[in-house]
């Protein structure tokens, strides 16, 4: 393996990681905080302390950073058979460990061991896109391109890349961002979100177990104050970012105004179009799988069901009838198919939808906070919620809920349907169910949303192809992993050449010809 020079990391009056403390990684191992700011992580289910995370300062971000800075020159070095071959052990001592990994998920943010390994399981199909590093990477060469010369472009690492990432994919969502990062010959920066950090640590361990150098892969956590540090840095020269459309925004003119390559994704309104002619029993099972797998903590959730004509009574009626049957509670419960919210505050800002919502006009079909959770447990949870009879103009349906409450709104036409999902701000995925080819076809043509299912409702892609929204739910040019991926983490270079011909050379101050 090619040695990484060992980066220097001022560990003066630091104190040693400790049990129950969230602490950085940096530079190949932890490393306590010292900026005397600590974070307080719950564990959902029980609304328990059960640990605390350290905030990283300004000069914590530098240290991880110089220790990046480090390591780039002899991993950019390190052969793409290499590299594919540590690649190839990062994702088999994550699936090795998957239980694990998973273990950390539900205890942070909640979500069932089912939920959590499915996140792994698609975290994981990026490691293996990843693995194919060698053949993404070629490019192109064109022989005699003028007489005697050769054109041909190769694209390289950009450097220290980072990546900040959301509570609700702690482990998927790094591994959407690293796995590109490091097989293109960038050194990586994670800050995961402070509600559920200690997945990242853990993906950090086992990216040293696979044979990662030092420095290559860094975590710190923190609040804003690592968020803007790593804005700011200029030694950092891209940014990814998941998380709502108002911190993406500011991610994204930040860190342009800084110099950096960003790519910020935001918040989403999906939109599920249920026509006459569409098979209720199924679409019936898709909403209530896509608007509450996960307690509805995912971008690609289904949060509104556009019920088209008469379909919408009979649509309403499948959906209520499925509610009871799904199991809510912790994920030590082997039957839970749903846990709790992330937060208190956050649930409490879920549940007030289900206040504003009847107050403007909805009906409340379903009322999460009858299940006995809400009103007798300690942990976080919210029951599975229905409001029938939505209009756009109401709060419940201007803004993301992000949580587990599915909204309907009745619309007459396929047209008005459409022109619904076209005029929302959001635009990150949407769905249709028909038979109707023809039908499903216009849609896919005409909706402007940058995910499109037809008959499936969380159309998020396969790693082979790019993530990524349209309108306020994405800022930057790129979208995140696959072919993309590829792009944002790496940049062009363009090599004209001649080899020295005797006889051929002459002065000529024109313009460059190609004939």
């Amino acid at each position: 393996m090619t040695q990484v020079a060992e980066p220097a990391i001022d560990t003066t009056d630091a104190a040693s990681p400790t049990p129950g403390r969230v602490s950085h990684w940096i530079g190949g191992r932890l490393v306590a905080g010292r900026s005397g700011r600590q974070g307080d992580v719950y564990d959902p289910a029980t609304g328990v302390v059960a640990r605390t995370v350290d905030f990283a300062s300004a000069d914590e971000v530098d240290q991880a950073v110089a220790a990046a800075s480090a390591a780039f020159p002899a991993w950019r070095a390190t052969s793409l058979s290499k590299r594919t071959e540590i690649l190839f052990r990062i994702r088999n001592v994550v699936e090795q460990r998957r239980h694990e990994l998973a273990a950390h998920l539900t205890a942070e943010h909640g979500k069932v061991p089912s939920d959590a390994l499915g996140e792994i399981a698609r975290g994981i199909e990026n490691l293996e896109f990843a693995c194919g590093i060698p053949n993404l990477l070629k490019g192109g060469f064109t022989e005699q391109a003028s007489t005697g010369v050769d054109v041909y472009q190769i694209r390289q690492p950009l450097g220290v890349v980072a990546g900040i990432t959301p509570f609700n994919f702690p482990a998927m969502v790094p591994m959407w961002m690293f796995a590109t990062a490091i097989a293109t010959g960038n050194t990586f920066i994670l800050k995961p979100s402070e509600k559920d950090p200690s997945a990242a640590n853990f993906l950090a361990e086992l990216l040293a177990e696979a044979g990662v150098p030092d420095g290559v892969f860094n975590v710190v956590h923190g609040d804003k104050v690592a968020v803007d540090a790593i804005l700011e840095h200029p030694d950092i020269a891209a940014v990814s970012f998941v998380g709502s459309t108002p911190i993406a925004r500011h991610i994204y003119e930040t860190g342009t105004k800084a110099g950096k390559r960003v790519q910020a994704l935001g918040g989403a309104k999906n939109h599920m179009i249920v026509l006459p002619d569409a098979d209720i029993e199924m679409a019936a099972d898709a909403a209530v799988s896509a608007a509450y797998g996960s307690a509805g903590e995912r971008c690609m959730a289904i949060s509104v069901v556009v019920a088209v004509g008469e379909v919408a009574d009979s649509l309403v009626d499948a959906i209520t009838l499925r509610l009871p049957r799904i199991k809510v509670g912790p994920g030590s419960d082997p039957d839970a198919e749903m846990g709790p919210l992330v937060t208190r505050e956050h649930r409490d800002k879920v549940a007030s939808y289900l206040e504003s919502g009847p107050a403007q006009g909805a009906e409340l079909v379903v009322d999460g906070r009858q299940h006995v959770l809400y009103q007798e447990g300690q942990g976080f949870f919210l029951g599975l919620s229905l409001l029938d009879k939505v209009r756009p103009e109401m709060e419940c349906y201007r803004n993301e809920i992000f949580g587990p409450v599915l909204e309907i709104v009745r619309v007459p036409t396929y047209a008005e349907a459409v022109a619904l999902i076209n005029d929302n701000p959001y635009g990150n995925g949407t769905a249709i169910f028909t038979r109707d080819g023809g039908v499903a076809r216009q849609f896919q043509f005409e909706v402007n949303a940058g995910m499109v299912g037809i008959n499936v409702p969380i159309p998020v892609p396969v790693a082979y192809y790019s993530f990524g929204g349209w309108k306020s739910s994405l800022f930057g040019d790129l979208h995140m992993y696959g072919p993309e991926g590829i792009q944002f983490y790496t940049r062009a270079k363009i090599v004209t050449s001649r080899w020295p011909d005797p006889g051929t050379s002459k002065v000529d101050l024109g313009f460059p010809r190609t004939r």
